[in-house]
């Protein structure tokens, strides 16, 4: 069976998706996005500022089904520009110690409302 998770503390669904899914004490996150889910406003064009953002999103959205970033299994991220590689690695280290998760990183052309970052995650579930 599966398990829809949902807090206020990350930004809500906006389409045809749930915020994660449990399953077989796995949570597999949607793609977050640099959303401030206390104003529901778009965070500045600022790599950091947003990275930091979608990391405490992840994390929110991971408290709600009861872990946490550090049982992280995979992430897939996804950058507007892969200059901004070195800084994901610093700013992830804040969040993620080792052993870290498997993790790709994919350049795009494009993410929902211009945003710079965007990254979903498997996380194990106790």
């Amino acid at each position: 069976m599966k398990k829809i998770i949902s807090t206020d503390q990350a930004p809500a669904a906006i389409g045809t998706y749930s915020q994660a899914i449990v399953h077989n004490n796995t949570l597999f996150t949607s793609g977050q996005i640099p959303i401030d889910p206390a104003t529901g406003e778009m965070l500045p064009a600022e790599f950091e500022l947003q990275a930091h953002q979608v990391f405490k999103n992840l994390a929110a959205i991971a408290a709600a089904a009861g872990t946490d970033l550090q049982h992280a299994i995979k992430l897939n991220v996804f950058l507007q520009d892969l200059e901004n590689f070195a800084s994901l690695n610093h700013i992830m280290g804040e969040y993620i110690q080792q052993p870290y998760p498997a993790r790709a990183a994919v350049q795009v052309a494009r993410l929902p409302k211009d945003s710079l970052i965007e990254i979903d995650a498997i996380i194990a579930v106790d």
